[in-house]
């Protein structure tokens, strides 16, 4: 399996002593929660907090309609990995991002996967627009075919 990366970015995650199940690898489930971290780091450093007080909530208010991994090779301690991700497509109110769970020196991919979004009204909670500024915001993780 290929590290080669694509565009995107590459965001560094924790694994933690609770992220390991009775084997003593990451529980399967726990990869949803890498993501989380990598993508939350990554949106709350470029000033897009997912704060309900801050400016840029109703922009980030998505929920997940779908969610695949593919597992390639455990990861069998705590301490640093790193997740890949990047944007596949950018529709109306919907967007999907591609990743990969990586080691610490991006050299074993662990696994990878996919995430689809939809963007929701907090009032009506109803599929919503992708605001122009996010749009904006989104560019740097496009994938070229995107």
């Amino acid at each position: 399996m290929t590290t080669a990366l694509r565009p995107g970015h590459v965001h560094p995650v924790q694994i933690h002593f609770e992220d390991l199940d009775a084997m003593g690898v990451v529980h399967n489930a726990r990869y949803v929660l890498l993501l989380e971290r990598a993508l939350a780091g990554y949106w709350a450093g470029r000033g897009w907090s997912f704060d309900p007080s801050e400016p840029h909530f109703a922009d980030l208010f998505f929920v997940v309609r779908e969610f695949s991994v593919t597992y390639h090779a455990p990861i069998g301690k705590v301490g640093e990995a790193s997740v890949h991700f990047w944007v596949e497509h950018l529709g109306t109110s919907s967007l999907v991002y591609g990743f990969r769970v990586l080691s610490a020196d991006m050299s074993v991919v662990h696994a990878e996967g996919r995430r689809v979004q939809v963007k929701l009204d907090p009032a009506t909670l109803r599929p919503s627009p992708i605001t122009p500024a996010l749009r904006e915001a989104v560019q740097p993780l496009l994938s070229p075919a995107t």
